[in-house]
């Protein structure tokens, strides 16, 4: 019998056995007999109750102690359960309500790219976050597949941290939830153009840190090309997507454009996109493209940290497209470097610059740029020459021909612009002005951009 029908039972006993009496004692003169029978009957139903009475405590008791004990259970293997998700770096999953709550109705605004928007926001916990929310029905949906396959289960130093995720049902928005950089992108600290330099108030990376920069993303790179079980394209290395902590340690970001490549593939075909400027020329020619494409973009980054300056930018924005012309900075350096006055290419507001780090750093560029996928060194093979362990020769000379393909393109974009009124196919432009000349434009080829927002700059 369950206890709560036992007390029912014990209860109505007792009410009747109570009304009975009175009834009894009212109409029958009481005899010997009848209070020997009556006292029975009443003990009778006074030893039911009771026993009914112990038998709903123990099984009360019973009850409870198997709820305490599934519960400490349950709180026991939610704690192994959560213990173990931090110690295996898996990403938490996050509900919108706590998200809501996390960023203050998404109010913190600290970025916004082509797919969604990054918010700063603060977990229960204390630790800030970015937040960045993925809209789009066909590309937010392949950039979030895409993020969360590469980077959910790797875990590095120099690669930036997912922390959870949050899926509403019903088709909305998809969220990302990444550690918050606190220093920024590095074309805020590199680009005198850039307008989070200006609101830094004409702070610039010193060398020491550009150099150290460019071993962290080396280091970041060699780990996703050769220690993961399949490798992982970034496909967007570009000074917007490499992160500075608080250390002003490079950290890579936004793989919202990132393949996965098994061991036994050479290369993968896929459409055009990442940002011009960083592109691979295998990216432009159709040819497949492989980890020696991050190898290329990564090249590009190093003459820009350099420079500190874009490596393609229109000399004159204001020409006709027809009398356009493009400089193009690696192009520049090349010649520098075989004239043996390489360091005239160095940013020029850059102090006590070390000579052989630069000639380092604009021979392994030069190398990693080779138009031929094969003539590019590995991402280890790079990190070994940046941290002196191997020796960087001379690089041989190559054709440029990025700059001929980007003119093409740019004639293309110009023509379909006097045609059509719809936005142009590479995206907006991120035009910025230095000394009369433009350092743009550096379009993403996706519809989605795929800048990195996981900042506060």
């Amino acid at each position: 019998m369950e206890p709560k029908k036992a007390k029912l039972v014990a209860c109505v006993g007792i009410g009747c056995l109570l009304v009975l009496l009175v009834i009894v004692f009212s109409r029958v003169e009481p005899s010997k007999d009848f209070l020997t029978v009556a006292a029975i009957g009443l003990a009778v139903v006074l030893v039911i109750t009771l026993w009914l009475l112990v038998h709903y405590i123990i099984l009360n008791r019973r009850r409870t102690s198997a709820l305490h004990r599934l519960s400490n259970e349950g709180q026991e293997l939610r704690f192994q359960y959560s213990f173990f998700r931090k110690v295996a770096g898996l990403p938490t999953k996050f509900s919108l309500k706590e998200l809501d709550a996390a960023t203050d109705n998404f109010q913190a605004l600290i970025g916004r790219g082509g797919s969604g928007a990054v918010f700063k926001g603060i977990l229960d916990n204390g630790t800030p976050v970015a937040v960045k929310r993925i809209e789009g029905a066909e590309y937010g949906e392949k950039e979030f597949r895409a993020e969360i396959s590469a980077i959910a289960s790797v875990q590095h130093v120099n690669l930036v941290r997912l922390l959870g995720y949050c899926l509403v049902p019903g088709g909305g928005p998809c969220f990302l939830v990444y550690e918050f950089i606190e220093n920024g992108s590095l074309d805020g600290w590199i680009f005198s153009s850039a307008r989070e330099h200006r609101a830094r108030r004409g702070q610039c990376l010193p060398w020491p840190l550009r150099y150290q920069v460019a071993i962290d993303v080396a280091r970041a790179l060699a780990y996703l090309h050769h220690d993961c079980r399949a490798r992982v394209l970034h496909l967007d290395i570009k000074p917007e997507n490499i992160l500075l902590d608080t250390g002003f340690r490079g950290v890579v970001a936004d793989f919202g454009l990132s393949k996965l490549m098994s061991r036994d593939q050479s290369r993968i075909v896929a459409s055009v996109r990442g940002t011009r400027g960083y592109l691979a020329p295998e990216w432009l020619l159709g040819s497949g493209i492989s980890e020696r494409s991050d190898i290329y973009s990564y090249g590009m980054v190093l003459l820009e940290l350099v420079g500190g300056r874009r490596n393609v930018r229109v000399v004159d924005p204001t020409a006709d497209a027809e009398q356009r012309k493009w400089s193009y900075f690696p192009k520049i350096v090349m010649e520098k470097a075989r004239e043996g006055r390489v360091m005239e290419v160095v940013d020029e507001r850059l102090e006590r610059v070390d000579e052989r780090q630069v000639t380092t750093m604009v021979n392994v560029a030069l190398w990693c740029i080779q138009e031929q996928p094969e003539l590019r060194p590995s991402m280890a093979r790079v990190f070994d020459m940046l941290e002196g362990r191997l020796a960087v020769g001379a690089p041989p000379e190559t054709e440029m021909i990025v700059v001929d393909l980007l003119s093409i393109m740019d004639e293309d974009q110009t023509s379909a612009a006097a045609t059509s009124s719809s936005c142009s196919t590479f995206g907006p432009r991120n035009e910025a002005s230095v000394g009369g000349q433009s350092e743009g434009p550096h379009a993403t080829y996706s519809s989605y951009s795929a800048m990195s927002q996981l900042s506060g700059r």
